[in-house]
């Protein structure tokens, strides 16, 4: 839970078992934050951390485990990224596969048509901004290894799970490459959560898909001809908060409305976590405005998203 500044000094000191944050402290918040209010938010959880170093700068039942739904794929993301010697041009053909799970799960989608050769960089914008469970499949069964696509994808889950381990994170899991938990063991904490979009924001390719409010692009068929992809990014917060750059909504039956976001203001980034918020964009800007000592929430317009766009 959130504390007050009352008394926030001794509360500074108390930690979990592994050394997580269990409340806010304006000791590690920027000066400009001391002197703000500690902002309301409707996430039931949040996190709040400072690119650079880490350091937390808010938290809201930051351990508290929660379904993470899309979001989930920011760690596909990062997961194909950091794959030893990844080409970023190497051409995957959209299987029907892809497009039947779609379908029978209701997921969210690029719209892969079946036999088009895109590029895995094309894959990631893909997956990253229209929210498509279809581009994730097809990452997941290109990096995975086994002899069937069923294999492939539990063998890039486990690559999934592998990173967050990595990273130390104990209250995260993952069983699924989308978010879509046929388990419900998809789970994470705003604190891990932020940890993982922390990393992910550290490679440049990552950070060149996610800040973009658009992206078209072509790509081959399989009868020879060229069709042309154009994704929006489900992240309203781009274009709306000045300085945002990124990076990924998620929503779901169990998980409810979630946001991972980062901005950029004078050569200060922060990067954050809403879980569960009935407001998330407003939530997210609230966060931002703490670490930046702005107020930009308080006029801040959404940007609108086309008819035929895909929501997340």
């Amino acid at each position: 839970m959130i504390t007050s500044l009352t008394g926030v000094r001794r509360a500074a000191t108390a930690v979990l078992a592994g050394g997580l944050l269990l409340t806010v402290s304006p000791l590690a918040a920027p000066a400009q934050a001391a002197t703000q209010p500690i902002p309301s938010i409707s996430a039931k959880g949040g996190f709040l951390l400072d690119q650079a170093d880490g350091k937390a700068i808010y938290g809201k039942a930051n351990n508290t485990r929660r379904q993470m739904a899309s979001t989930t794929k920011l760690v596909t993301a990062i997961t194909v990224l950091t794959q030893t010697g990844v080409d970023l041009n190497k051409k995957v053909t959209v299987k029907q596969a892809y497009r039947d799970y779609v379908t029978r799960e209701g997921a969210s989608t690029a719209d892969l048509r079946t036999g088009d050769k895109l590029t895995v960089r094309q894959l990631l914008s893909a997956l990253m901004l229209p929210s498509g469970c279809d581009a994730a499949y097809a990452l997941a069964d290109t990096f995975g290894t086994g002899s069937t696509r069923t294999a492939r994808t539990q063998s890039f889950i486990g690559k999934m799970n592998k990173k967050a381990t990595q990273l130390g994170l104990t209250n995260t899991k993952f069983d699924s490459f989308d978010g879509i938990s046929p388990t419900g063991n998809n789970y994470t904490t705003p604190w891990d959560l932020a940890k993982l979009a922390r990393h992910a924001m550290s490679s440049s390719v990552f950070r060149d898909v996610v800040k973009a409010t658009s992206y078209k692009t072509t790509a081959p068929t399989s009868t020879g001809g060229t069709r042309t992809y154009t994704w929006y990014n489900t992240n309203k917060l781009l274009g709306s908060y000045s300085g945002a750059i990124g990076v990924k909504t998620g929503t779901g039956t169990a998980a409810g409305p979630c946001l991972v976001f980062a901005a950029t203001r004078n050569g200060k980034t922060y990067t954050g976590v809403v879980l569960n918020g009935t407001d998330r964009f407003n939530d997210a800007a609230k966060l931002l405005d703490f670490g930046f000592g702005s107020s930009t929430a308080r006029t801040m317009k959404l940007r609108s998203l086309p008819v035929d766009a895909q929501r997340d």
